[in-house]
């Protein structure tokens, strides 16, 4: 049978643009040195039930159709001569070349047929250009694209992607092509850290607060954008071990792709506070003689989030929203459950109120639409996806079908599967279609069951008792994997390894297992918790140092009332039991107050008010706290230097700061899955007051 990728690849030669880089570790991974060999000793190959299903797919999905190919080379301008982004310390802050073997024009048994076109499709590299003359995208720096609008007089930059070294190697790309030009205002489409953590690379702080480049946001942008990044930041760096495949070589074997974009930078993040929200469900606004009309869009693919209508241009920016995939409902590493009918219902808004009419639809990620037809086209097949996903899954459940046994029935019919704008890489049915029973019933099936039930740790050696033993478990699940019912030998060794956490045998094969079930996953954030699921068992966690932690230029722009609110999650109840402490903060040259009060192992703050006898009043202007925020400064510090005023009983206060932790994302997921050396500590919870110095008690 004639390689059905062949011709995908001659095109993707033109998508990708040219350049040459060596191979290299970093930028989020590590690169395998060749990739027809496994990198891992104890790696297997794809199994005979595997190549089996990746046979039939490749016969049955509808490679025919590469209008999408077509659509990604469209507007290509130039390829920088590099692969590599650096960041000033020397490390590979983004390596598009560690992907260039998917190049190859082979099919690779260990990829599914159809991640392994979106993979394919995610190599872009380079300037385009998507309305001539006015807007333009550089994509394959980063996660995202980072589009830029030409205005009168400067840049109108949209989503300025992870890292500041990628944002500003993007801009510095499109000033040499195409004439240096200022940038006059910065979009974020939504609340997510690959699109707003370069901000620092492309406009500085001080044009921002002086009024000159102002940054427009959804409303509540900052609120969501803190709760993801900072209150719950550690467990999802973890987490996206897992489904981002942060510690997977990047290899046929191993990491190959994160469905929007190959995947995130590993550079400096930051933030600057958006000094315009929008806040109504549609508002016009015209920059530097570019008029645009934004969508609010909420509770889509972010919480707050928006389209941007450009009716100059005949361009709909659709953010997030209508991308080169079905998204997730639910996000594995962690986030909000999304609102599927929701995100249903504000596009076809936008097909009604813009897609009648758009010649041009792009995106944060992915690549442009072009023509209205196929605008047309590619939104009714996403309003769709979405619409059935919401209404077949509560129609199943409505019947009494589970949380727990959804996945197994959801479907989507052929009638949308023959899309390929309908298929989920980056969600996927099984994962979303138990995401919409969660957010209408929550995670309880109704089984009383499964209302308190045991730790696995706990339930773990009852199972493996009353199945005969260790033994036994292992001749079933060695039979099970032979046999390619892996999710049955799953069940069972999953099990045995919680009973057994050192039985390395068991890990060992619950790895064969998982990596079998990786291979065969079209949507890359299965494929990559497999897949990093079977290197933790049969290596242990990684060792070295965490992804890139939320540094002080994200933490300096978060309000007090979110500083606040973080460093309350931070604080360990047990160490301030009993205790009740009462804290006037006052910051002047902001002209803020807040009481914070610990009581009964909680810390709660109130923004604009005072106890009226507090046992310790704070008095310290807000840029000089942002020191502290930032870890440039101790109170000492500031105590010192006549910045900070403590009136009253100190105690309490240094009680709280030696109560507060500092996180680290090394914890262990998998039993038996413990660092074999030292991970590098975090040093990303500069909510730091917690490092007790030398205030006196008076």
């Amino acid at each position: 049978m004639k390689n059905h990728l062949t011709s995908l690849l001659l095109t993707a030669v033109l998508i990708c643009g040219s350049g040459s880089g060596a191979f290299a570790a970093g930028g989020g991974g590590i690169v395998a040195a060749d990739p027809s060999t496994h990198f891992d000793a104890k790696g297997k190959t794809p199994s005979t039930y595997t190549l089996e299903l990746q046979k039939e797919l490749r016969t049955t999905l509808p490679f025919e159709d590469t209008r999408d190919f077509e659509e990604a080379r469209q507007g290509f301008i130039a390829a920088p001569p590099y692969k590599q982004i650096m960041a000033e310390d020397g490390h590979v802050v983004w390596d598009m070349g560690s992907y260039e073997w998917l190049l190859q024009g082979r099919d690779f048994d260990s990829i599914h047929p159809s991640l392994q076109r979106q993979a394919i499709l995610n190599m872009a590299y380079g300037l385009y250009e998507v309305v001539p003359d006015r807007i333009y995208q550089v994509r394959g720096f980063d996660l995202a694209n980072i589009t830029f609008i030409k205005g009168d007089t400067g840049w109108i930059v949209f989503d300025v992607l992870t890292s500041a070294e990628t944002a500003k190697a993007a801009l510095d790309f499109i000033n040499e092509k195409l004439g240096k030009r200022p940038v006059v205002a910065v979009v974020y489409s939504h609340s997510h850290l690959d699109h707003f953590g370069g901000v620092r690379g492309v406009v500085d702080e001080a044009d921002v607060k002086s009024g000159k480049v102002p940054v427009i946001a959804p409303a509540g942008f900052m609120e969501f954008a803190i709760a993801e990044n900072v209150y719950a930041g550690d467990a999802m760096k973890r987490r996206s071990f897992f489904s981002y495949g942060l510690g997977l070589p990047r290899s046929p074997f191993g990491h190959v792709d994160q469905s929007i974009g190959k995947n995130t930078a590993s550079g400096n993040l930051g933030l600057i506070a958006p000094t315009r929200y929008v806040a109504k469900d549609f508002e016009e606004l015209t920059i530097d003689g570019v008029q645009m009309e934004f969508q609010n869009t909420p509770d889509t693919e972010a919480p707050a989030e928006m389209n941007t209508w450009f009716p100059q241009f005949k361009a709909f920016w659709a953010a997030e929203n209508i991308i080169g995939t079905i998204h997730n409902i639910y996000t594995l590493r962690g986030a909000l459950v999304r609102d599927a009918l929701a995100w249903s219902k504000h596009i076809n808004v936008a097909l009604y109120r813009y897609g009648q009419t758009a010649e041009y639809m792009f995106a944060s990620h992915s690549w442009p639409r072009f023509g209205n037809a196929r605008i047309q086209e590619v939104m009714r097949i996403q309003r769709d996806t979405y619409a059935h996903l919401h209404n077949y899954v509560l129609h199943l459940a409505n019947q009494g079908v589970t949380i727990n046994e959804i996945h197994n029935l959801y479907k989507l019919p052929d009638s949308l599967r023959k899309h390929w704008a309908a298929h989920s890489y980056h969600g996927s049915e099984e994962h979303n279609s138990r995401a919409v029973i969660n957010r209408y019933w929550g995670y309880w099936d109704a089984n009383p069951a499964n209302l308190i039930p045991l730790s696995p740790r706990e339930s773990a050696p009852l199972y493996v008792e009353m199945m005969g033993g260790a033994n036994k478990i292992m001749a079933k699940a060695r039979q099970l994997h032979d046999q390619g019912k892996y999710r049955e030998a799953v069940e069972i060794l999953n099990k045995l390894v919680y009973a057994e956490p050192d039985n390395q045998a068991a890990k060992d094969l619950l790895a064969d297992v998982y990596e079998q079930l990786g291979y065969q996953q079209e949507s890359p954030s299965l494929r990559n918790s497999f897949l990093a699921a079977a290197i933790e068992l049969r290596n242990g966690m990684p060792a070295g140092a965490p992804p890139k932690s939320i540094g002080p230029g994200m933490i300096q722009a978060m309000s007090t009332e979110l500083w606040l609110n973080a460093l309350a999650i931070s604080m360990a109840p047990e160490k301030v039991e009993g205790m009740q402490y009462v804290i006037n903060l006052v910051t002047p040259d902001n002209h803020e107050r807040f009481v914070v009060e610990a009581s009964n192992g909680a810390l709660s703050n109130i923004k604009g008010h005072q106890a009226k006898e507090p046992d310790l009043t704070i008095t310290v202007n807000r840029a000089d706290l942002e020191t502290v925020m930032g870890t440039q400064a101790t109170w000492d510090d500031l105590i010192k230097a006549g910045k900070a005023k403590l009136d009253g009983d100190r105690r309490g206060f240094n009680r709280l700061r030696a109560a507060m932790v500092t996180f680290t994302p090394d914890f262990e997921i998998l039993p038996g899955t413990k660092p074999k050396a030292p991970t590098t500590p975090s040093k990303q919870n500069p909510l730091d007051i917690h490092q007790p110095d030398n205030i006196s008690d008076e």
